[in-house]
């Protein structure tokens, strides 16, 4: 009995790993985000470690997260400078609809349904954009595309993840006012415990498009929406990938030595 209980390996003990996972990557997070233009690095990095949390794939949190940091360092600056300009955009936009457009005019109720069309194809792609960074590779350009095109594709998963982060952002707000001790919890996991919730429903989307690629091979036919997708593999994942390859490669060779000298 106590046997099971001091064992690491067990529901409880993992679990308890998980959460202080998630206090060390919200550590890094908000230090990796102090120069702002960095969020979007450390925010690929987050759902990096995430999305292997959530696929019970073990390994060093701090080594994956920076190591995530450093691959998708250029790529997701890029993707984070492009939200954050398309944002303050929109939200200039809203600002100007509801105080310089006053009245009940056509033209602002077609501006201001304009722009609430606009923000909503925002934020779903800013749902998926740095989790699709994390899991694959592919050009910017192509990365917003799947974006746009998983969330809308994929939207009962998309409005439960806006939902969810919704309720969680509006309890902890509150309940820094009425329930202190509460808001010490979103404190201390912040907004990789928004990740690691969102990447359970990110693994069932990605899980079809992985498994899809794996059974096709380079020599299948992907719907061309997704012809670029590309899985990141780990270096050492690689490596061993690698070994195998050659050593498939020599047993064929031996093999056909064996069969000249039957000969």
């Amino acid at each position: 009995m106590f046997q099971g209980i001091f064992n690491y390996d067990n529901p409880v003990w993992r679990f308890v790993g998980k959460l202080g996972d998630l206090i060390l990557l919200n550590i890094l997070w908000i230090i990796c985000s102090i120069p702002i233009f960095t969020i979007g690095a450390s925010t690929t990095a987050v759902y990096y470690v995430t999305l292997k949390l959530v696929r019970d794939d073990d390994g060093y949190t701090i080594k994956s997260f920076f190591r995530s940091f450093k691959e998708n360092f250029k790529q997701a600056t890029a993707l984070w400078l492009m939200f954050l300009v398309t944002g303050l955009v929109l939200l200039f936009d809203l600002r100007f609809a509801f105080r310089v457009l006053t009245g009940s005019s056509m033209m602002r109720t077609v501006f201001t349904a304009a722009i609430g069309a606009l923000t909503l194809i925002w934020l779903f792609m800013f749902t998926y954009a740095f989790p699709l960074q994390s899991r694959f590779y592919n050009p910017v350009k192509r990365t917003l595309f799947n974006a746009l095109f998983m969330s809308i594709r994929h939207f009962p998963y998309t409005l439960g993840m806006l939902l969810i982060d919704g309720a969680l952002l509006i309890i902890s707000y509150f309940s820094l006012f009425l329930a202190p001790q509460f808001s010490v919890l979103a404190l201390m996991f912040g907004f990789p415990m928004l990740a690691f919730i969102n990447s359970y429903l990110f693994n069932r989307v990605f899980k079809r498009y992985i498994h899809q690629e794996e059974e096709q091979g380079d020599g299948g036919e992907l719907r061309p929406i997704l012809e670029d997708v590309r899985i990141v593999r780990p270096a050492k994942e690689q490596a061993e990938g690698k070994a195998e390859g050659s050593g498939d490669l020599g047993n064929e060779e031996e093999a056909e030595a064996d069969k000249a000298s039957e000969d």
